[in-house]
């Protein structure tokens, strides 16, 4: 290929020279012996020249080659993860972007080449309510004490802000990390995972802490919620957000409609499993995810998941019969059905100044086991069951660049549990809470957000909770792409 390009770069230069030579050879009989003398000459200087410039762009194409062969050694050693053809199916891509290479550590000889991906979300809130928050309880539902449930704090907080780390590790991994700041001055570490890249098969592997592949809004992280709380059946059912250490295998079908299976095994640390020392899986889930385009101006897609959840001596606290709280503890299993389904529409795609998403799910747990009271007087746990469900539609309508105003309404059905011996101490079921909320938004750019949100909580016992948020939202650094 290289004698090929010298050759051509020679008969390149060469045609101009031998067409004057042949011009020069058909006029020869019309000069005179000096005429031809000089033609001599300028043939030999021609030739001469040709012969230099030869030579100039054989040694200048040997220093291309060089420092191309140079260029590529380096780019091998700096980017190993180049060589790698496998290509990551974009419903399988991972939240979080790998870490570009900046020019100034290309430049430092690869020094900084390996450095992660980071990013951190700043967001702050201003909380007003007509009743107060400390005592907040969902009626008909039993959570944990440290379950983060309700509208917070009162007046301004640092809402959840959060650190990412995010990098390729070699052709066949990366690793993500997102460290929670809560208003509390406390850390949490909401994921820390390693995930496979080149499978292949429409196959990827994550192991570590992660936020569980379950309905849609499970594993988005708080910064892209459309409102600034999650709906009240994620709060009652999934204790907020559920999240766990373990593996998850996910499979993308080699289909022209969007298909991908999931399967999920762990700790089972969080609610509505508890954390316990048990070699064994604590908890299980099953995904399946499904969607695809509707013309170029909408798409859809469409899942259901089932989470099993074990629990041992787990401590909740609910509303009593005599208006008190009671504590108590449950021991057995929880299954929790979710189905999701959510449609988006924008003009040919372009959802740059106008757009509207509609989003629904609907949860439905089923806890078998038994329930010790604290307190009370009984020798051991009574048999307890208990099918509540809940659900939420909202939708959000992007009216004009920048701007956009959502709505949401949702409720719960605690349904009638089943208590045993200890049922008397018990309110009756059969609670409905419910909620509404209206937000609008402005978005300076991708990276900013500011939100009004007003709320009517009915979830609590007695008069409804009028909820006003003002929340800000800042991405600094490298932060990837969401999800669908």
């Amino acid at each position: 290929m290289q004698s090929l390009l010298r050759a051509s770069l020679v008969l390149a230069l060469a045609a101009p020279v031998a067409a004057r030579a042949d011009l020069a050879s058909d006029s020869r009989s019309d000069l005179t012996p000096d005429s031809t003398t000089s033609s001599r000459a300028d043939l030999d200087a021609l030739r001469a020249e040709i012969k230099a410039l030869r030579g100039a762009y054989e040694a200048r194409l040997q220093a291309l080659e060089q420092r191309l062969q140079a260029a590529e050694a380096t780019a091998a050693m700096r980017f190993p993860a180049a060589a790698s053809t496998a290509v990551v199916p974009a419903a399988t891509a991972p939240s979080v972007a790998p870490a570009p290479v900046s020019p100034a550590a290309s430049s430092a000889g690869g020094a900084g080449a390996f450095n992660p991906a980071i990013s951190l979300i700043l967001s702050g809130l201003y909380t007003r309510t007509s009743r107060d928050p400390a005592d907040y309880a969902i009626r008909g539902f039993q959570l944990p004490a440290g379950a983060e449930a309700g509208p917070g704090t009162r007046g301004f907080s640092l809402a959840e802000s959060e650190l990412g780390f995010a990098a390729s590790i070699d052709p066949w991994l990366r690793g993500a990390a997102s460290i929670a700041m809560h208003p509390d001055d406390t850390l949490s570490v909401e994921e820390a995972y390693i995930q496979t890249t080149s499978l292949g098969n429409g196959l990827a592997l994550k192991a570590g802490r992660f936020f569980s592949g379950v309905g849609y809004l499970n594993p988005q992280h708080a910064h892209t919620w459309d409102f600034v709380d999650n709906p009240l059946a994620y709060q009652a059912l999934l204790g907020t957000q559920y999240d766990d250490d373990g593996v998850q295998l996910t499979w993308l079908a080699p289909t022209d409609r969007y298909l991908e299976l999931g399967v999920e095994l762990g700790r089972g640390r969080s609610f509505p499993g508890s954390d316990t020392s048990r070699n064994g899986a604590g908890m299980a889930a099953l995904t399946a995810h499904s969607g695809g385009d509707i013309g170029s101006s909408q798409s859809w897609r469409a899942g259901l998941s089932l989470l099993r959840a074990k629990a041992s001596d787990q401590a909740l606290s609910a509303a009593g019969a005599a208006g008190d709280t009671l504590t108590s503890r449950f021991t057995g299993t929880t299954r929790v059905w979710v189905a999701d389904a959510v449609w988006k529409w924008a003009p040919e795609g372009n959802a740059t100044r106008t757009s509207l998403k509609l989003q629904a799910e609907y949860l439905r747990s089923t806890r078998n086991g038994s329930l010790v009271v604290d307190g009370a007087n009984s020798d051991g746990g009574g048999d307890y069951r208990a099918v509540q469900s809940g659900w939420y539609l909202q939708g959000v309508y992007q009216f004009m660049p920048r701007w956009r105003v959502g709505l949401r309404t949702e409720r719960l059905n605690s349904g009638t549990p089943h208590y045993g011996l200890e049922a008397a101490m018990f309110a009756d079921g059969g609670a409905r809470p419910r909620k509404q909320s209206l937000m609008v938004d402005f978005n300076p750019s991708e990276f900013s957000r500011l939100r009004l949100q007003v709320a009517r909580d009915q979830s609590r016992e007695g008069s409804a909770d009028n909820q006003l948020f003002l929340q800000y939202q800042m991405s600094l650094g490298a932060h990837g792409a969401h999800g669908y």
